[in-house]
């Protein structure tokens, strides 16, 4: 859903509006009522922030240990 906002307030308060966009909202930014602009978040920073999920889900999957290794860890006192 589109939040709107005036052109002077989206003048005025833009680091705000730009912190919102980057948390997914989008507006539609206004001349004298009549839309003129919308403000939505980029698709190239959601692919971005997708390729990271996907990178920390990988990295944090654990590590499978064969019963080899894990006779030779048991060996050096590791339980």
């Amino acid at each position: 859903m589109l939040n709107e906002i005036g052109s002077y307030d989206a003048k005025t308060k833009l680091p705000e509006i730009l912190r919102r966009v980057e948390a997914g909202e989008s507006f539609t930014i206004t001349n004298r009522g009549k839309a003129i602009a919308e403000l939505i978040p980029s698709s190239s920073r959601s692919l971005q922030k997708t390729k990271l999920a996907i990178e920390s889900i990988l990295k944090a999957k654990k590590i499978i240990v064969n019963d080899h290794d894990l006779n030779q860890l048991k060996g050096e006192g590791r339980k």
